[in-house]
């Protein structure tokens, strides 16, 4: 063999180590799938579906699969989507509504519906709908987390066959038509009205009923001072007749014969006075005070 021969053979049997190196590293590339965290890869084999690759990484027969969707499973929030409702008084709403989600099932998001974004949009506004309508405006405003909880149930359950977990149904808002507000606003002020009529009744009832307490108590310590003043002439009454008894009439009528003689000296000592002046009946006073101050000398 010549060098040119030997040459053609080594740079020959190089080039098919090269190959085979190629198709080796060609076939680990192929194979070898590392996925992220936030993600899984459904794998189809000749159009069907083989397998669901999670996080980290994963093997796969080269050339045979392929990954024909990557899926994320991280939380998404659909944009906020507004439709009308009436409820069962009849009143026309604007229901603002949001709606959480996540893929739980990669392969039936992929494989059983085309836009799941829309299908759920679609989904929420038929149940808020239904649900608004079987409530009056009174209900639908003040119990909105029930009402909440009762739209978030019935999207899980309509959205089971997705391969979906509705994580959050939120209701942002909702709005009145004009004549709805104007109405509202009428009977607020009547309802402010009638209460401010029942605050002013109830302030003067309590008015009457105070002046009413007043007079009961002024008239109970008008009777009470009455009572005292009878209970004290009638122990007067009864000291005197105790004293008249204890030590007989004369008694007593000296006592008035003194309260009368100083009754006289008071009017005769005060000053500018010259003269006396003397009832009728003061002689006969003197004379029986002296009377009975001989008899007890």
């Amino acid at each position: 063999m010549n060098i040119e021969t030997l040459l053609a053979e080594f740079i020959g049997g190089n080039i098919v180590i090269l190959l085979l190196a190629g198709f080796i590293i060609l076939c680990i590339l192929l194979g070898v799938r590392i996925v992220p965290q936030s993600e899984k890869h459904v794998v189809e084999r000749f159009g069907r579906l083989k397998s669901v690759l999670g996080p980290g990484i994963n093997f796969i027969v080269p050339f045979l699969d392929r990954v024909a969707h990557k899926v994320s499973v991280l939380e998404r929030q659909l944009p906020t989507a507004s439709q009308d409702a009436i409820t069962s008084d009849n009143v026309l709403l604007q229901v603002e509504t949001s709606v959480f989600y996540r893929v739980l099932q990669p392969e039936k998001t992929v494989y059983r519906i085309r836009d799941v974004d829309a299908a759920i949009a679609t989904t929420v506004a038929g149940i808020v709908r239904a649900n608004i309508g079987k409530m009056e405006l009174d209900e639908v405003q003040s119990n909105r987390a029930q009402l909440i909880e009762q739209i978030k149930i019935a999207v899980e359950t309509a959205v089971d066959d997705w391969g979906i977990e509705v994580t959050r149904a939120e209701i942002l808002d909702v709005g009145l038509d004009q004549a709805t507000r104007d109405a509202m606003l009428q009977q607020l002020n009547a309802e402010r009205e009638r209460r401010a009529a029942v605050t002013r009744a109830e302030g003067e009832r309590r008015s009457v009923e105070l002046a009413a307490d007043a007079e009961l108590y002024a008239a109970q310590k008008d009777a009470e001072a009455r009572r005292v003043l009878a209970d004290a002439e009638a122990y007067a009454t009864s000291t005197v007749a105790d004293a008249i008894n204890a030590h007989g009439l004369e008694a007593a009528q000296y006592q008035v014969a003194l309260k009368q003689v100083e009754a006289l000296n008071s009017l005769g000592a005060g000053q500018g006075s010259n003269t006396i002046v003397v009832p009728a009946q003061a002689l006969e006073a003197f004379g029986d005070a002296f009377k009975l101050l001989k008899g007890r000398g």
